[in-house]
Formats: structure tokens, sequence, C-alpha cells
């Protein structure tokens, strides 16, 4: 199995090209899943306030340390800053919950994990419903306002890199042009379904990498979807390669200049998702797949928060 490649980041530091994505991933389960990922060879870790998990992923690295295995510097983890704490006086107390929960001395990459701000009520209460209804509690907090409280993490040791989630092109923009501290990712989903290639070239000309979360899309066997997983052209390039369509689907985003962040808690999905760097799609494959986009997002945000939010990221092109 070949290891996942490095990129530079804009700041000099590096990235593993290739990570886990731990959403749902909790408790004992997911301990052992990041426990399992590491003798196999990953080193990215992705995990969220908002996942509830830090504590496990946190967990699970310290383990392999303290055998010996991996040392804290091989390790790579991205934390994310959730919506009830953009105001800037929150942002320090929040990243230091997140130090906290991992276990850590620093956090390798932390994200603003959405442009909109939610009402803080509490710790515990993540979404804020308005009273009676299903209408989220918003606030208006500049996000230009949370990326300065977020550099001055950076310059107090707490992170080493900062970045974005979510951001289309314009709010990224708006960020390079009142940064001190440039952003070194954008986290979006990403997959042969949505490409983000427009997305994709616009960061790469400003020296910003994307992150792919959802790059197998949601996938649900028993309704064959996403279709690009279990319909042609996919397997057909996947019997070519004697790759699964899944393996084609992460060596896709991968090829597009993106960093895939599968998520899973199975040992065979484990292995069978990093092993992607043994083999290269053609420019003819990558053409055929890239006729497969739909810009469908399988992702949960477009569903849940308000569309009319002045900083609410989807309506635009990219």
């Amino acid at each position: 199995m070949a290891s996942a490649p490095k990129v530079k980041l804009n700041n000099g530091l590096e990235m593993p090209a290739f990570g886990l994505g731990t959403l749902m991933c909790k408790s004992n389960e997911g301990v052992e899943a990041v426990k399992y990922a590491i003798d196999k060879g990953y080193r990215h870790f992705d995990t969220a306030y908002a996942y509830g998990n830090e504590n496990d992923v946190g967990t699970a690295i310290k383990e392999k340390i303290s055998e010996g295995v991996v040392k804290r510097e091989d390790i790579f983890v991205t934390t994310k800053l959730w919506c009830t704490y953009h105001e800037p006086s929150r942002v320090e107390d929040a990243c230091r919950k997140s130090l906290e929960n991992l276990g850590l001395d620093y956090i390798d990459l932390y994200l603003i994990h959405f442009p909109i701000g939610f009402v803080y009520v509490d710790d515990k209460t993540l979404i804020p419903y308005r009273e009676g209804t299903s209408s989220i509690l918003t606030n208006d907090v500049d996000y230009l306002d949370t990326w300065k409280a977020m550099e001055s993490l950076v310059k107090k040791g707490l992170v080493r890199s900062v970045g974005l989630s979510n951001f289309n092109a314009e709010q990224i923009e708006r960020v390079l042009k009142n940064c001190e501290i440039k952003p070194v990712t954008n986290q979006v989903e990403c997959s042969i379904e949505l490409n983000q290639k427009k997305l994709i070239e616009f960061c790469r000309q400003r020296d910003i990498v994307i992150t792919s979360y959802c790059p197998l899309g949601r996938p649900n066997p028993s309704e064959r979807k996403p279709s690009f997983l279990f319909e042609n052209p996919t397997k057909a390039i996947a019997e070519k390669h004697k790759k699964t369509p899944a393996q084609i689907a992460l060596r896709y985003v991968f090829q597009l200049g993106t960093v895939p962040i599968p998520k899973s808690v199975t040992k065979s999905r484990i292995d069978e998702n990093i092993d992607i760097f043994d083999f290269e799609l053609s420019s003819d494959e990558m053409k055929v797949l890239d006729k497969l986009h739909t810009g469908n997002r399988a992702g949960t945000f477009v569903k849940i928060v308000d569309s009319d939010h002045p900083y609410f990221p989807f309506k635009a092109e990219f």
C-alpha cells in the first residue's frame, strides 16, 4: 500500500494529502477506528467540536504516541470552530475547549466550520432553534471579525494553521483582502457528483488547498446511491485498474488537486480508501468522470440553515 504524499501549505508547513474523516465516529468505535487508521499509515485526522468526538480522536492519538507507533509531530489534526462561537470574544475559549478535548498542546489546523454564526446559548447547545419552530437562531457576526480572532490563535501558538470550511469564492476573496494571516485551506464537499472544479482553480490561483469532505457522497448501497459508485462508467474504470469504484472516486478528487478525507469506522474500508496511490487515472478517464458532475450536494448544511442569511455560501456559482 503506497503512503499518502504531503501537500505544502502557503505558510510553509505540510499536510498529508489524504485523511480520515471522523463525523459520527464516536466512543470506543471512534477510538478504535483512529487507532487502526494510524497503524495502517493514516497521519491526517479531521474532527470538529460539533462532532462531539474530539475526546475519542485525542485518546486514540495519545495511545499510539505512548505505544511509540508515532510521535506528535507525525500526526496532523484538523478541528473546527463551531457556529455558536463566532463572536470574537468566544473564539479562544472554543479553541481551548477543543485542545482540552483532544488532549493536545496545539492544533495543526483550525477551521471556521461555516461562514454563518449561530446564537450562543450554552456549550451544549450546538443548534439553537427558535422556540416552537425548526428555524435556527443565527446571528450577524461578520466572519471577518471571527477571522481576526482566529489569527490571534496562531500568534499565541494554540494552532499552527488556520483555514475556512464551506466558504464560497466571494467570501474567500473578502477574507484575503482583509486578513493578516492567509487561510491555508478551504474544506468543502467535493466528489464526482460535485467536482468543485471552478472553486478548486480559484483557490489554486490563491495558493489555498481544497480539502474534500464527502468525497464518496453519502453511500447507500441498498438504494444504490450515489449512482456514480454503483454504475458505469465508474465501475468500468474500476475494473480496468483492478480497484473498487470508491477508490476510483477518491483518486478522482485527489487528481483534481484536493485532499480527500473519507470517513469510515470499518477496517476494510479504512484499508481500501487510502490505497489509491499506486495508480493514476488517465486524462480521458478524468474527462469521462467529469461528465458525471450534477452539482447536487449530499451535505446537510444546505438543508438546515436559512438560505436567506447574507452569509449563506451556496447561492453563489462556486
